[in-house]
This record gives C-alpha cells, sequence and structure tokens, in this order.
C-alpha cells in the first residue's frame, strides 16, 4: 500500500507548549472584561481558534460587547509572554529526524509569530519554506476551516487524500478532515485536559498520542492502512 506524501504540523500545542501560555493571558484579559473563565476552561473550549473567533463567540455567547482593542491588547501581551516562555514539546526532534515523509507547518497563528517561537525553540530549520499561516491567506479563513490544509497540498501538489495532518484541537481536526484529509490527534502539551483524548477522537482522529515520540510509529501502523478511507 501507499503511504503519505506529506504530513502538516500545526505548531501551537504540538510543536511548541504555546496553547497554555495563550490560554493564561486571554483567561486573564476575558475575566477583567467581565467574562469570568479559567485557564483550564480556555484550553478546553478555545483551543485552536484565533483570539478574535474566541472574543466572537464569547460576545454572542454573553452578550458582553468586548472592546476592540482587546485584539491588539492580547497580541502584544502574548507576543511578549511567548518570546519570554515558550518551550519545544519533548520528542519533537526525535520524531522529526526519523520520519522520511515532507512536512509543513499550517497553524492559525501570524507568521510573524510563528517565525519567533520556531527560531526560538530551533525548529525553524526543520521546516523553512514550508511554514503556513492561514493569516496570510486573507480575512476569514483560519481554522476550523480547511483553507490552510488545502493550500498546503497545492504547494506540494499532492493529493488532500494522501496528507496526514498532527492536530491538538478539535477545530483543527475538523478542518483537516473537511479537507479531506487524515488525522492523528496529540494531547502530550501543558492545555490538556481529562477528556481531551475522548473530544479529538470524537472530531474525526484515527488514534491519538500524547508523546510526539510515538509519531513515527504511528505514521507507519497508518501507512499500512491507507486504503481504509
Amino acid at each position: 500500500m501507499s503511504g503519505f506524501d506529506l504530513i502538516i504540523f500545526d505548531c501551537d500545542g504540538v510543536l511548541v507548549d504555546s496553547e497554555i501560555i495563550a490560554a493564561q493571558v486571554e483567561s486573564r484579559l476575558l475575566t477583567e472584561a467581565g467574562y469570568p473563565i479559567s485557564v483550564e476552561e480556555m484550553g478546553e473550549r478555545f483551543a485552536g481558534l484565533t483570539w478574535k473567533d474566541i472574543l466572537l463567540a464569547v460576545e454572542k455567547e454573553a452578550d458582553i460587547p468586548l472592546s476592540a482593542s482587546l485584539l491588539d491588547k492580547s497580541e502584544k501581551l502574548l507576543d511578549a509572554k511567548l518570546e519570554r516562555e515558550v518551550k519545544i514539546i519533548d520528542g519533537v526532534k526525535f520524531a522529526l529526524a526519523r520520519l522520511t515523509t515532507q512536512r509543513c507547518i499550517c497553524s492559525n497563528s501570524s507568521s510573524h509569530r510563528l517565525d519567533m517561537m520556531l527560531t526560538k525553540v530551533g525548529l525553524k530549520p526543520y521546516f523553512a519554506p514550508h511554514i503556513f499561516s492561514a493569516k496570510d491567506l486573507g480575512p476569514d479563513r483560519a481554522k476550523p476551516k480547511p483553507d490552510i490544509f488545502l493550500h498546503a497540498a497545492e504547494q506540494f501538489n499532492v493529493s488532500p487524500s494522501k496528507v496526514l495532518v498532527v492536530e491538538d484541537s478539535v477545530h483543527g481536526i475538523h478542518g483537516a478532515r473537511t479537507a479531506g484529509m487524515r488525522v492523528v490527534g496529540f494531547t502530550g502539551a501543558s492545555h490538556t485536559y481529562p477528556s481531551h483524548a475522548d473530544q479529538l477522537t470524537d472530531a474525526g482522529a484515527e488514534t491519538v498520542i500524547s508523546r510526539m515520540s510515538d509519531l513515527p510509529a504511528v505514521v507507519a501502523a497508518l501507512t499500512e492502512w491507507a486504503g481504509a478511507i
């Protein structure tokens, strides 16, 4: 059986342990704005969404008008905190050294933030220049929409059915599955929660791993089942 032609990695919560940092910043800002929410709930409900989409969801749910200034305030606070604190996910370099399939990154984070984080943890050379931000595609094309995943497949001239995506969020998995791609869920970052693996499976992940060092073996196993979908 043929295997995969491309492996797409999400960045936040898959390659770098950044989702917990974002949840800390964003939960504080929302709580101060009149929508009390814990760091844990931020991770469970909103991981994988852009800050803009989080604000829109909160406004709709709670009928609380949120200042547009929160958009810029969050970006500045989060960039500074990430630059100080972000760390690589354990096992990533081990996995990348053993995967021979061509690869790229598809993220909702901005190109500037991706460059900063990947440079800080030493992962940029493993992916450059194939580091794609949904923000660069234009407005309203972020995950859970499939646009960024389809864009990556086009760049590599591969069929979506021959792509494997590694994602830590329900929203990301929905986007990848809508794009017609297979998905491995990941729960090894600091923002994970008790029902995380079950939610990723329900969203469409074929299997879920909590250690990135397990990814090469999982890719090999899924290759054997490439004709199952």
